[in-house]
């Protein structure tokens, strides 16, 4: 039985030895692995992303999401910038056709299936801008987004017929009071940032105004005042994304339609320039002299005289944010690089500048939706 016992013993050792070699052989890589991979995503998660600071004078030109997709085409603007005075560029993250143009990561906006992606490698693209000492700038158009007014049509401005109304060029728009379309827009702001953004430019923040206006119906604005709608909304974006533990340390910036720096009121689309300038870290009024109607301070064609235009509706603004509450420094408009109503060349884009610099600015954005920029209209590097 003595024996009989030892052999069991010896028995149960054996398999008791073959059971713990195999579990320190055969699972170890599986398990190494998997410990591997969370050690990595919970690095992933910590890594913090690095922002440069803001220029104390913004000089930077528009590039599109295709551009900045296409590596020959965004290499050869990337060399126009490091050879001139440009320190700063505006990159669409979401363009008038609404569609996203990289991987968010974020699943809610993959639910709602925006995402066409164009920058394939827009961290790395924005890493490397970084190490050129170029800022970077998000734009996101909202409320006109075709996209989002199709697939939630309960959320768009609509026709009295009760389809959705779209304007002269066929883009529709979403109701600036549809809540549900706020929170999207602060997931795509938050994402937008950790993609490596410097700042969030919001664009195209303001009710529609080209098309059969008889004919539109605000189902969520109904006839709310619309300067109190936009501040709503803009109250909202900068308390998600600006307040409490996980408040983004990135400035947010406004475009405007370049009227509002002349006018009082809200020009019909809900953009007055002090009730924004107070929810926003800099605000771009988009002062094309193509874009001011004729007779403007006199002019037939207001597109022949870039210096008077930009110069006297930039000393409005400045005058405008005068107030304690307000910087005028804040201010950084659109200049314009594009033909339209006149040629411009490289007189025309310095003379632009040189209406920013005498109203007491220093900063200005350059447009030109084609990003085939007049390179001998901005100064070489010093």
């Amino acid at each position: 039985m003595k024996n009989y016992f030892y052999l069991f013993a010896f028995i149960g050792a054996l398999l008791s030895s073959l059971f713990f070699i195999s579990r320190a052989f055969a699972p170890v890589e599986y398990v190494s692995e998997r410990i591997g991979g969370a050690e990595e995503k919970k690095d992933e998660e910590v890594k913090k992303v690095e922002h440069l600071p803001t220029p104390d004078a913004v000089k930077g030109i528009y590039m599109t999401s295709w551009v900045s997709g296409t590596k020959d085409w965004r290499a050869n603007m990337v060399n126009f910038i490091d050879k001139t005075e440009i320190n700063s560029v505006v990159i669409d993250v979401k363009d008038y056709s609404g569609r996203v143009s990289f991987d968010t990561g974020d699943e809610k906006i993959k639910e709602i299936g925006s995402e066409e992606i164009r920058v394939n490698d827009l961290p790395l693209f924005i890493e490397k801008l970084h190490e050129k000492g170029i800022y970077t700038i998000a734009r996101i158009t909202v409320f006109q987004d075709p996209f989002y007014a199709k697939k939630y049509p309960a959320s768009a401005v609509k026709n009295k017929s009760g389809g959705v109304w779209k304007d002269r060029k066929g883009l529709s728009y979403v109701d600036p009071a549809a809540k549900d379309f706020w929170d999207y827009m602060v997931l795509l702001s938050r994402a937008s940032e950790r993609a490596g953004f410097d700042e969030l430019n919001y664009d195209y923040i303001r009710f529609p105004s080209d098309g059969n206006m008889a004919d539109i119906v605000f189902s969520h604005s109904g006839e709310k005042n619309k300067a109190d709608v936009l501040d709503s909304f803009f109250s909202y974006l900068r308390a998600e994304l600006k307040g409490g533990e996980n408040a983004l340390l990135v400035p947010l910036s406004a475009d405007v339609f370049g009227m509002t720096t002349t006018n009082t009121d809200d020009l019909g689309i809900g953009q007055v320039l002090e009730r924004i300038d107070k929810h926003f870290d800099y605000i771009a009024p988009m002062v094309y002299p193509s874009h001011y109607p004729p007779t403007f301070l006199g002019f037939k064609n207001p597109a022949d005289h870039p210096y008077e235009v930009i110069k006297f509706a930039m000393e409005a603004a400045v005058l405008r944010l005068a107030a304690p509450t307000s910087t005028p420094t804040k201010l950084r408009p659109w200049i314009q690089d594009f033909d339209l109503g006149a040629t411009y060349d490289e007189p025309m884009i310095r003379a632009q500048k040189k209406a920013v610099y005498d109203s007491g600015l220093q900063s200005w954005l350059s447009w030109d939706p084609a990003n085939r920029y007049t390179s001998e209209g901005y100064d070489n590097e010093e």
